[in-house]
């Protein structure tokens, strides 16, 4: 088990120009990272494919593991054509994280207003043939995709199970999002114990949660349900974090923890405050 980064918690400092992905490899290590998780806001590997040797090499300098490589897509709503050009874009990105030299690789799935429970059910079908295709494709290369509880829509641990069945492909997991939960209203401990023996990968996120009955101003989010979050470093949230650790440590998981920050606080503080807090959390369990 490797304990690390995503350069998403960095986010806002590679796209203001303040550092790069590669400079944000190298800050990722010295706070202590074991591993770098490796999702392009603020760089393109598509567009600038010199990048993907670049980073292979610091890591290697940095002494740190490439984990996984994460990237969006968008599978519904989409004529026949725009569904086949989506599924060729997407296989692209498979061979970017083969490129990396990684053999784990999260992609978005589906993002629509309409989140009921009716809509999902009769677009399943279609979402899980463009994962179990691109699935198939990532196979040839020894790769295991996954979809991450993300985006209303499949942000619910038992829409994630529905269409990692419905897919059913060995290669097609889940990149587990312990914070992101709470964005469909779901208890972080709870939903983490449904769907933690279908993880390839564990992101560890907190938020601050606020009732629907309260405003509680500038730089809250809604949840599906109207309740309120804000981003908190690791351990400062309103998450149970200590048992949330304890599910996915007694599960016997043993693949990578990745750090996703994005509080209100200056990103690169926020990043080695909540890497700390978790590595003093997971230890004392």
């Amino acid at each position: 088990m490797k304990i690390g980064v995503s350069t998403y918690s960095l986010s806002r400092a590679i796209q203001s120009g303040e550092m790069s992905v590669i400079e944000a490899i190298a800050y990722i290590a010295e706070i202590g990272g074991e591993h770098v998780e490796i999702v392009p806001i603020g760089f393109n590997l598509t567009k600038n494919p010199e990048l993907i040797s670049e980073i292979r090499q610091k890591a290697v300098e940095s002494g740190i593991e490439i984990s996984n490589y994460a990237i969006g897509a968008e599978f519904s709503g989409l004529t026949e054509e725009a569904f086949e050009l989506e599924i060729s874009r997407v296989k692209k990105e498979v061979d970017i994280a083969a490129q990396l030299g990684i053999k784990l690789m999260r992609h978005d799935v589906a993002s629509t207003a309409d989140i009921s429970i009716q809509n999902f059910n009769l677009q399943l079908p279609k979402l899980a043939e463009a994962c179990r295709r691109v699935a198939e494709y990532a196979a040839t290369f020894g790769i295991t995709t996954s979809i991450e509880n993300h985006g209303y829509f499949l942000q619910a641990s038992d829409r994630v199970q529905a269409l990692i069945h419905a897919t059913d492909r060995a290669n097609f997991r889940t990149t587990l999002d312990i914070g992101n939960f709470m964005c469909a209203d779901e208890n972080s401990i709870v939903a983490v114990k449904k769907n933690i023996s279908y993880a390839s990968m564990v992101h560890i996120k907190d938020f601050y949660l606020r009732s629907f009955a309260q405003d509680p101003g500038e730089g809250w989010f809604p949840t599906a349900h109207g309740n309120h979050l804000r981003g908190a470093i690791i351990g400062n949230g309103d998450i149970d974090m200590r048992n949330v650790l304890k599910v996915v440590k007694q599960s016997g998981f043993d693949g990578f923890l990745s750090v996703e920050f994005e509080g209100m606080e200056e990103c690169k503080l926020g990043t080695r405050i909540g890497l700390n807090n978790l590595k003093q959390l997971w230890n004392e369990i």
